[in-house]
């Protein structure tokens, strides 16, 4: 890691232009709804429990946990979680996360493949923190991450550079239709930052071919992307998953808005394609068209709300702005929305 040491005082400097619509000295999420989302998902170990799924916990749970925390200005919680994330996870020899941790089986981790997405959070938010907090640790752990991210799992694949969601079981020859990508597992927000980390032109290509990418994926009635997706030839649904606009393929307006990749066509389409009986979003079966879960968590309608935000200044309705945690992954979602529009767009509270 030692290496890596020459870069820090670039990329606090760079990072902390990059960070500034987060301010450090001002929460941009309400205390109290931390305190409830640490209530309710976050452990005395700082692990991030997913509730919606046996308990386990996985790299994307610790990654949005660390941001949560950044967002909140608690640096003693972003310690607690990452202690979890660095002991628990952080197992591997090329500097990513194993995915997943299951309270359920000893030992804890099952399946030490990692999870992309989990990865580029939890380097984001460790580069978003040691800049706002002065703490050159977390730059070199993310330095360390973005890197290993980017000779691991940012791949050229006719003529396209995209982003692979495990070192193992997503390309050819063990995937005969692979590429597979997760059109949900960019992260916009956190290329440019991952760019001052890692120094290379292919995270910029990696942006614009995701979102030309995500432009070109119109499946089904509804047009809109698949959960997972192949880049054998034409993209085209993964062979083995359900052809579906998924829970995973939900965040990707918030990650678009939260980016300020403010394309009116693209946010009013994929807000239109899985909306269903007026403002109810649901995941959608794209042979079909046909709705498949509802989904009337707050925490998943605000993501409409949010697009509705950015691209005619809609005020967000009453319901979605009251955090009532249920379920961790919705609970996530409507706290990074909060705290987009809190700092981004306050006319619309």
């Amino acid at each position: 890691m030692r290496r890596w040491c020459s870069i820090l005082a670039i990329c606090s400097a760079a990072i902390l232009v990059v960070a500034q619509p987060v301010a450090a000295q001002r929460a941009a999420i309400d205390p109290h709804d931390w305190i409830a989302y640490k209530a309710k998902f976050v452990d005395a170990s700082g692990r991030v429990l997913d509730n919606g799924n046996s308990g386990i916990s996985h790299s994307e749970g610790q990654g949005y946990g660390l941001l949560l925390a950044y967002l909140a200005n608690n640096p003693a919680d972003f310690e607690q979680i990452l202690y979890f994330t660095r002991t628990e996870l952080l197992l591997r020899d090329d500097g990513l996360a194993a995915w997943k941790w299951d309270p359920a089986v000893t030992p804890h981790v099952t399946d030490t493949n990692n999870a992309s997405d989990g990865d580029l959070l939890i380097a984001y938010a460790l580069a978003l923190a040691g800049s706002a907090w002065n703490n050159k640790d977390y730059l070199q752990y993310a330095a360390v991450m973005a890197k290993a991210l980017l000779s691991n799992v940012v791949i050229d694949a006719g003529g396209r550079t995209v982003l692979i969601p495990g070192v193992e079981g997503y390309t050819a020859p063990g995937r005969k239709d692979g590429p597979i990508i997760n059109p949900s597992y960019w992260v916009y927000e956190a290329i440019p930052v991952m760019a001052l980390l890692a120094p290379s032109e292919r995270w910029q290509k990696l942006r614009d071919d995701g979102l030309a990418l995500l432009r070109s994926m119109q499946f089904g009635p509804r047009k809109l992307p698949a959960d997972w997706v192949s880049l054998q030839a034409k993209p085209a649904p993964a062979d083995g998953f359900e052809a579906e606009f998924g829970y995973n393929a939900v965040r990707i307006p918030l990650y678009l808005s939260r980016a300020g990749i403010n394309d009116k066509a693209l946010l009013t389409r994929l807000q239109r394609g899985m909306t269903v009986e007026g403002d109810e979003p649901a995941t959608i079966d794209l042979t079909t068209g046909k709705p498949k879960d509802l989904l009337s968590d707050p925490g998943y309608r605000i993501v409409n709300d949010v697009v509705a935000c950015v691209v005619g200044g809609t005020k967000l309705p009453a319901p979605v702005r009251q955090f009532a945690p249920s379920l961790y992954y919705p609970a996530t979602l409507q706290l990074l929305s909060l705290a987009f529009v809190t700092e981004k767009h306050p006319e619309c509270l």
